[in-house]
C-alpha cells in the first residue's frame, strides 16, 4: 500500500526581525499534490515563509509546521558549484550506490542529458535552472518550494520554463508552492493563488482554468485583474 500522503499545515507562524514582524501568526493549508503560487509585494514575507517550509530558517517554538517529505527547493539563482561538472551539482549531497543514473535520470526529464559533463559557466539562464529543477527532481521531493526561479530569464525561456515544470508537475505530482512577483505567471501555472499581506494570507484565489492555459483564455483577465486588485495595484497601472 502507497504511503498516505501529507498535507502542508502551517499554523500560528510568526517571524520577527528586530522590531520588524514579517509573518504574523500565519496560517497555511495546502493540500497533496496541489500547485500554489504566494503572491506579495516586496519584503511582505514570502521568501521568509518559504526559508521555514525548507528547513533553512528553524520553526518557532509557539508555531507548528507539518510537511511532506522529503522537500526539495529551487532559487532565483540556480546556485551551481562553477568548479563542478553539471551532474555533480544535480547529485550535490546525495548518497547511494545509483546516484549517477538517478542524475541521469533526472537530467533527461529536463532535457540536459547532453550537458551532463558541462560545466556551468557553459549553461545559458535556462539551462542553468534546469540544472537547478533537475537537483530539486532527483530528491523526488514529496513538497516542491520555487522562489522566484524564472525572474531572471527572458520571455521565451520563460515560457518554455513554464511548461516545462507543469510537465514535472504533472509526472511526480509533488506539492508545489511557488513564490512569485509576476500574476499572469500564477495564473498560468497554479490551481490557487495566495496574496501574503501584513504577515498573513489575506486573498486565497482558486483557478480553476483548463491546462494549458494562455492569457487569451476565457476568465483569464478577470483573475488577474482580482489577484492585482488584491496586491493593491490600480487598473490604470495594471494597464
Amino acid at each position: 500500500m502507497a504511503p498516505m500522503e501529507v498535507p502542508v499545515e502551517v499554523r500560528g507562524l510568526t517571524r520577527r526581525f528586530a522590531s520588524h514582524t514579517v509573518l504574523d501568526g500565519l496560517d497555511l493549508t495546502l493540500a497533496p499534490g496541489e500547485f500554489v503560487a504566494l503572491l506579495g509585494r516586496s519584503g511582505s514575507g514570502k521568501s521568509t515563509l518559504l526559508r521555514t517550509l525548507a528547513g533553512l530558517d528553524p520553526v518557532p517554538a509557539e508555531a507548528t509546521v507539518r510537511l511532506p517529505a522529503p522537500v526539495a527547493m529551487a532559487f532565483q539563482e540556480p546556485r551551481l558549484l562553477p568548479w563542478q561538472p553539471v551532474w555533480r551539482n544535480v547529485a550535490l549531497g546525495l548518497e547511494g550506490p545509483d546516484i549517477r543514473t538517478r542524475v541521469q535520470a533526472a537530467l533527461r526529464e529536463v532535457g540536459l542529458e547532453r550537458h551532463e559533463n558541462a560545466w556551468p559557466l557553459t549553461l545559458s539562464g535556462g539551462e542553468a535552472q534546469r540544472a537547478a529543477l533537475a537537483r530539486a527532481l532527483v530528491r523526488a521531493p514529496r513538497l516542491l518550494l520555487l522562489d522566484e526561479p524564472f525572474a531572471a530569464l527572458d520571455a521565451l525561456t520563460r515560457m518554455r520554463m513554464h511548461a516545462l515544470v507543469i510537465d514535472l508537475w504533472r509526472a511526480h505530482a509533488p506539492t508545489t508552492l511557488l513564490v512569485t512577483h509576476d500574476v499572469d505567471e500564477a495564473v498560468l501555472l497554479a490551481d490557487r493563488a495566495l496574496v501574503l499581506a501584513h504577515g498573513r494570507i489575506v486573498a486565497d484565489i482558486p483557478i480553476p482554468l483548463p491546462r494549458p492555459r494562455r492569457h487569451a483564455d476565457p476568465g483569464f483577465a478577470a483573475l488577474r485583474a482580482r489577484l492585482l486588485a488584491e496586491l493593491g495595484v490600480p487598473q490604470a497601472e495594471a494597464a
